[in-house]
């Protein structure tokens, strides 16, 4: 569990971090028009990084800080829902959905089993 932890922390601090300093990046990659307000995307950035911290802080003791993992499992659940509903109104392309991939869907299993550890734990 805890290395899980660990290796989302890393990966959601630096993948905040490229987006925080390299805002066009997913744009140019994804093949869609930069944005005007590169400000809200690095935001999103922000956002991810600050799960990573979450998920480092989780890993110290993933029982106790579950809370922070079933936050993190319902964005993970949620964010492809968001590229759904976006690339059916034409605003995402398919290759954007490459994000859902390894920021979402690869963590989900996981996370999952780390909740039901720690709700059997609990229990």
């Amino acid at each position: 569990m805890k290395i899980v932890l660990w290796l989302a922390a890393i990966y959601n601090i630096s993948w905040g971090a490229v987006t925080i300093f390299f805002p066009s990046f997913f744009f140019s990659f994804s093949g869609m028009p930069y944005t005007n307000y590169p400000e809200i995307w690095q935001c999103v950035g922000m956002i991810v990084g600050v799960y990573g911290v979450g998920y480092a802080i989780a890993a110290s003791d993933p029982y106790r800080h579950w809370p922070i993992i079933f936050v993190g499992l319902l964005g993970k659940i949620l964010g492809p829902f968001g590229f759904i509903a976006a690339y059916y109104a034409s605003r995402f392309t398919l290759k954007a959905g490459m994000l859902n991939v390894t920021n979402d869907l690869i963590w989900c299993i996981p996370f999952t089993i780390i909740l039901l550890k720690a709700y059997k734990f609990y229990k």
